[in-house]
């Protein structure tokens, strides 16, 4: 996790980085591909995520249009909990 707390995974949102490419939002947390866990509230949600953060940790340089989106879609998976 991005912020280092520990938490039961329904407290989290998974990124994956495809194999395809590019970086997206996994919401049934199955997806094939390097993952990464944000919290859904605190330290790691939306506001202060980095991009430089999930493209190391994904190891996937995202276009600052993919970012943006990405963003997107993290604010809309944590506002379903």
């Amino acid at each position: 996790m991005a912020c280092g707390n520990k938490t039961d995974k329904e407290g989290l949102v998974r990124l994956v980085a495809p194999p395809g490419g590019g970086v997206e939002v996994d919401v049934s947390g199955k997806a094939p591909g390097r993952g990464a866990y944000i919290c859904r509230e605190g330290v790691c949600a939306v506001d202060e995520l980095r991009k430089g953060r999930i493209d190391s940790t994904l190891r996937r340089l995202m276009t600052e249009q993919e970012w943006l989106a990405l963003r997107s879609s993290i604010q809309e998976a944590t506002a379903l909990r």
